[in-house]
């Protein structure tokens, strides 16, 4: 079932300690505070010859009012990680701090300032919408109204429906909507929008802006690119083990080469001789089809575009695109890369 706790309700000097209550410094800005620090984190599943390194040793630091993007090449090690942060799972090895407690060890102090909205909830379906939510809230210590909590998730209208005649999107924003009753410091949304229209999704966005900046600091993993792309303040992504990449959107796509694709005629010259100002690299298959990679996207599209006057050659299908957050992703995923290797940057 999708887990979610309350807010705001643990008050104590150790608390205290952690937000970094000692007085103020005029006129100096405090840095953030840290919500979660991971250092050397490791999860090791079976014993001896058998055993797998799922997660090969990672550090990460998420900030208050963050929303950190946590992706992952298919068994990277994203869910093993996020359950150690989540409290529920022991990491093998390595330390993680929530709150300045340990999420396993301290799970009773951590649970109620948080917020988890699983990849799938379990409510019985035979219940309505408004009945699950309220008997959700019921476990919790101080929560919102029902009627309110569905009206921020769209499904006010839906209140008195069986969970059976629900859409799929619709039961994602009930999950979602169980996440955040209790106001959580600290959400974890883990592929939140699977399964929403456009429109739907558009305002799953909105909500989940709408929640940073009221302080709440969020995981979110999605297997959606333009979705971190979009959100993230800050992301990683995790292959084989192991953290690859990390920073903001444009730190982690900065160093990455443009690519410009066409195609030429069939009986166009078969080499592409005269783009003396190309810097990048090209290649050309017998279908004409000409995929040029570079550093200098716009010096190059602009050496293409002339020969092609030039050459009185016509070119087809044109796309020129800078480096996005999926061609790093992608180029990632089929690196073939061994734990402990790092493409370079």
């Amino acid at each position: 079932m999708t887990a979610t706790t309350t807010a705001r309700d643990l008050t104590t000097a150790q608390d205290a300690t952690v937000h970094g209550i000692h007085g103020s410094t005029s006129g100096t800005a405090a840095p953030r505070e840290t919500v979660i620090r991971v250092e050397g984190l490791e999860r090791r599943y079976g014993r001896g010859r058998d055993s797998h390194l799922a997660v090969a040793g990672i550090d990460l630091e998420i900030r208050r009012g963050e929303l950190f993007a946590l992706l992952g090449t298919n068994g990277a090690g994203k869910t093993s990680t996020l359950e150690v942060l989540e409290g529920l799972a022991r990491p093998t090895g390595g330390t993680v701090s929530v709150f300045g407690l340990d999420p396993y060890r301290d799970r009773r102090h951590v649970r109620p300032r948080q917020g988890l909205m699983l990849q799938t909830g379990g409510f019985p379906t035979d219940l309505t919408t408004a009945e699950a939510l309220r008997m959700w809230t019921s476990t919790l210590s101080a929560p919102r109204p029902v009627s309110e909590v569905l009206a921020q998730v769209d499904l006010a209208d839906r209140a008195w429906t069986r969970i059976s005649a629900l859409s799929g999107g619709e039961v994602r924003r009930l999950d979602l909507a169980c996440a955040i009753a209790g106001e959580p410091e600290l959400l974890f949304l883990d592929e939140p929008t699977t399964g929403l229209d456009p429109e739907s999704r558009a305002r799953a966005w909105e909500l989940i802006r709408a929640l940073k900046e009221n302080g709440t600091t969020i995981v979110l993993t999605t297997h959606y690119l333009d979705e971190a792309e979009t959100l993230a303040d800050e992301l990683a992504i995790m292959h084989r083990g192991r953290i690859v990449r990390r920073g903001t959107v444009e730190e982690v796509v900065a160093g990455h080469p443009a690519t410009i694709r066409a195609t030429l005629p069939i009986d166009a010259p078969a080499d592409v001789p005269a783009l003396p100002a190309i810097h990048g690299s090209s290649t050309r298959d017998r279908k004409g089809r000409l995929e040029i990679t570079t550093d200098r996207l716009e010096d190059d599209l602009l050496a293409l575009l002339s020969w092609s006057r030039e050459q009185g050659v016509e070119l087809s299908g044109l796309d020129a695109r800078a480096a996005s957050l999926e061609s790093v992703f992608l180029e990632i995923a089929g690196s073939g890369l061994e734990p402990g290797e790092t493409p370079a940057a």
